[in-house]
């Protein structure tokens, strides 16, 4: 009896193990919706899609062109970060920016600012803007996230700082988000809610527990349609 009862006992924790596998590998709901998105957004943007040579990637860029979302085709061959946010520097320092007082992980040049983040080192190539973003969710799934509180999918470049879409953008006037961390432009003189064309707005998002708290955000969001 106790071998039978032993036998059971060691089928029922298989069968958990098994089913907990299966359950995480079936389904990636965040990873797998938001290609999906995200390839709705690159028909809806067509126009602002284009190459960076310069920093090895695809570039969405926003519709009044100062700011631009990067992200590479080879991880081997990026100069700097793999997923970046190149914007431009004119409002900040007109809110009181000392481009001499940001820390060395923000890059300032020829009047541009770019955040950014590396993710890997392998070696790919991503012949179309659709596959370099399904690399991310494939090979770097950390960096994808759901914001639920505006029903956006997003890109982490690091430091706090990311790119969101709407995941419906029928239903949604915020399609598409440049999001900033504000606390090393605050320390390097910016008035973050006088900067021209962006917005200083708390934001509501999960903490590392799942819990929501409000956290300071410099934005820039834009209704596509």
């Amino acid at each position: 009896m106790k071998n039978i009862v032993t036998k059971f006992t060691m089928l029922m924790f298989s069968a958990i193990a098994l089913f907990g596998v299966m359950s995480c590998g079936k389904l990636d709901v965040v990873g797998s919706d938001s290609k999906k998105s995200f390839e709705r957004l690159l028909e809806v943007n067509g126009g602002a899609i284009s190459k960076d040579e310069m920093n090895g990637g695809w570039s969405l860029a926003s519709p009044d062109g100062q700011a631009r979302f990067v992200w590479s085709w080879d991880y081997s061959a990026s100069p700097l970060h793999d997923v970046m946010l190149v914007f431009d520097a004119m409002p900040f320092i007109a809110a009181g920016l000392d481009p001499e007082q940001l820390p060395p992980d923000i890059a300032y040049y020829d009047d541009m600012i770019m955040v950014g983040a590396k993710l890997g080192d392998e070696q790919f190539s991503a012949e179309t803007p659709l596959a370099a973003y399904e690399h991310i969710v494939d090979k770097h799934r950390s960096a994808i996230g759901y914001h639920a509180s505006l029903d956006h999918y997003g890109v982490s470049v690091g430091g706090g700082n990311l790119f969101e879409w709407a995941k419906d953008m029928n239903t949604n006037e915020k399609d598409i988000v440049f999001v900033l961390n504000p606390d090393p432009f605050i320390a390097a003189g910016v008035q973050p809610d006088s900067i021209p064309g962006w917005a200083f707005a708390k934001v509501t998002i999960d903490d590392e527990n799942g819990k929501p708290v409000e956290v300071d955000k410099i934005l820039k969001p834009f209704n596509l349609k």
